[in-house]
C-alpha cells in the first residue's frame, strides 16, 4: 500500500486515505433572506463529485459563524438551524461514499463584505448587500478596504460564543470533523499577527495576548465538540513579511499550544494577511512549513500548496513531511484525482458501483 492511500485515524474517526480536499469558497449562496448562507444544488453537486471520485476527506468551504463573518454576501453560513439542516443532504452523501465530511468554521474579520472574485472581489457597501467589517484593530487590509470597526472585549466574547454555536450546529448537520479557520488574513489570523493587531489590552501586544482569542475559540469549540471527533486548525505559517508579522517560529509555538488545547491536526497554509507581499510560489512551496511543524512538534499536520501530481504527493508523505495532503485547484480540475492517483501508484480507493466500468 502506498502512503497516499493508507487510512489515517484521529480520535475515533478513520479517514480512508490521505487525499483531502481543502475548503474552497464557491461564492454561490443567496446573499439575503431566508436562504442566505444555505447550501443548495451547486454545493451538493460540487462536493458529491469529489466524494464519488475517491477523496478521503472533504473540508466544506469557509462557513461563517455569523452573517458579518462572511467573506462575501454569497458565502455559506451556519449561524442558524435552516443552514445546518440543509448541510445534512451533503454530509449524508459524503458519508455514504466513504468520504469523511468536515467543515471549516470561519469569521472573515476585516476582509469581509467583498464581491465574488470573478467580479473583482472589491469591498461592497450596504447598497450591494455589504456591511462594515469587524477586526481586532481599526486597520484596513489595504487601500481599497474600509476601516473596520474595532472589536470590544464584549464583542470578542460574543464571537467566541458564535464559534461554539456553529460547532453545535455542524455536529447536528452530520459533520465528523470541524476545522477552525485561523489563516489567510481572516479574523483569528488578524489577532495572531502584530501586522494587523495593534491592541493594547489583553488581546494585543505579546505573543500570549495575540494568541488569546484563538485559544479561547478552540476551547469553546472543543467544549461542545465530542471527545471522539477530531478538531483541526488552519494556520498561515507566515505573513511573508521581513518584520512585524506572524512567523514560522510563532507557528511552531502555536502548534504546541493548540495541541495542549485539544487540536488534533494543523492544516498549514501561508499568507493572506498582508497586502502586496511577494510570495515565491512553485510546486509544493508551502510544504516546508508543514514539514517544520511536523519535525519540531508531535502534532499531526496536513500540507497544501500546488500539490498536483500523485508521485509528488506520495513523496511528501513517505518523506515524513506531512501526514496528509490537501489538493485545491487540482480537485477543481479533476474531481476523480484520487482514483487516477491510486491507479498510477498501485493504491486502492473506493469506486462507486455505478462507475465500475471505469476501473
Amino acid at each position: 500500500m502506498t502512503a497516499l492511500f493508507e487510512p489515517f485515524t484521529l480520535r475515533d474517526v478513520t479517514i480512508p486515505n490521505r487525499v483531502w480536499m481543502p475548503p474552497m469558497c464557491q461564492y454561490s449562496a443567496a446573499p439575503e433572506g431566508p436562504e442566505a448562507g444555505v447550501p443548495h444544488d451547486w454545493h451538493f453537486a460540487h462536493y458529491a463529485a469529489r466524494a464519488a471520485g475517491g477523496t478521503g476527506l472533504i473540508v466544506v468551504e469557509a462557513t461563517a459563524v455569523a452573517p458579518e463573518g462572511r467573506i462575501s454576501p454569497y458565502d455559506l453560513g451556519i449561524w442558524n438551524d435552516t443552514q445546518a439542516e440543509a448541510f445534512r443532504r451533503i454530509t449524508r452523501f459524503l458519508t455514504g461514499q466513504g468520504t469523511v465530511p468536515a467543515i471549516q468554521l470561519a469569521h472573515a474579520g476585516r476582509k469581509a463584505s467583498t464581491d465574488r472574485p470573478w467580479k473583482g472581489g472589491a469591498p461592497l457597501g450596504p447598497d450591494a448587500h455589504g456591511w462594515q467589517p469587524l477586526a481586532p484593530s481599526a486597520v484596513p487590509f489595504d487601500e481599497r478596504h474600509p476601516v473596520p470597526a474595532e472589536l470590544t472585549p464584549a464583542d470578542i466574547r460574543a464571537i467566541v460564543g458564535q464559534f461554539a454555536d456553529a460547532a453545535r450546529r455542524a455536529l447536528a448537520a452530520g459533520f465528523e470533523i470541524a476545522e477552525i479557520h485561523g489563516a489567510h488574513g481572516y479574523l483569528i489570523h488578524e489577532f495572531l499577527s502584530p501586522h494587523s493587531n495593534h491592541r493594547t489590552d489583553a488581546y494585543g501586544g505579546s505573543y500570549e495576548n495575540r494568541t488569546r482569542f484563538a485559544l479561547e475559540v478552540v476551547d469553546a469549540v472543543r467544549e461542545v465538540w465530542p471527545d471522539d471527533k477530531p478538531l483541526f486548525f488552519r494556520v498561515s505559517a507566515t505573513d511573508w513579511l521581513e518584520e512585524g508579522g506572524w512567523t514560522p517560529d510563532d507557528t511552531v509555538r502555536l502548534a504546541r499550544d493548540l495541541q495542549a488545547h485539544g487540536i488534533d491536526l494543523l492544516d498549514v497554509s501561508t499568507g493572506g494577511n498582508a497586502a502586496a507581499v511577494r510570495i515565491p510560489t512553485g510546486p509544493g512551496y508551502q510544504v516546508p512549513f508543514a514539514a517544520r511543524v511536523k519535525a519540531e512538534t508531535t502534532l499531526p499536520v496536513a500540507a497544501v500548496g500546488l500539490i498536483t501530481e500523485a508521485e509528488q504527493a506520495e513523496k511528501i508523505l513517505s518523506n515524513g513531511e506531512a501526514d496528509a495532503v490537501l489538493l485545491g485547484r487540482e480537485l477543481l480540475r479533476n474531481p476523480s484525482w484520487a482514483r487516477h492517483a491510486a491507479r498510477e501508484l498501485g493504491g486502492e480507493v473506493r469506486v462507486p458501483d455505478q462507475y465500475h466500468r471505469s476501473v
